[in-house]
C-alpha cells in the first residue's frame, strides 16, 4: 500500500441512465409565477384541441390481434374523416 491519496472517481451514474454532458438550445426556464406568453398559450390551446381517432385511455387486451383490430379501425376512421373533410 502506498501513502498517496486516493484517486478522484467520476460521479456514480446508474447503469440505466446516461450522464448529461451538455445543454443544447437557448431556451431558458421562466421564473416561477410568470404567465406564459400569448404565443405559448396559443400553442398549448392548439395542442389541447388536437383530436385523434383513438380514444384516450389505457387499454388492456387479451391478445395482440385484438389490439391490432382496434388500432386499424381507428386508423381507417381517421383516413375516412380526413378524406370527407377534403371533398
Amino acid at each position: 500500500m502506498s501513502d498517496s491519496p486516493p484517486k478522484a472517481t467520476a460521479p456514480y451514474v446508474p447503469p440505466d441512465q446516461q450522464p448529461i454532458q451538455r445543454i443544447v438550445g437557448k431556451r431558458l426556464t421562466p421564473p416561477p409565477g410568470t404567465m406564459p406568453s400569448a404565443e405559448a398559450r396559443a400553442a398549448m390551446t392548439a395542442n389541447a384541441r388536437y383530436v385523434t381517432r383513438a380514444p384516450k385511455g389505457i387499454f388492456f387486451y387479451k391478445s395482440h390481434e385484438e389490439m391490432i383490430q382496434d388500432r386499424e379501425r381507428w386508423t381507417v376512421d381517421a383516413v375516412v374523416a380526413r378524406h370527407s373533410q377534403r371533398v
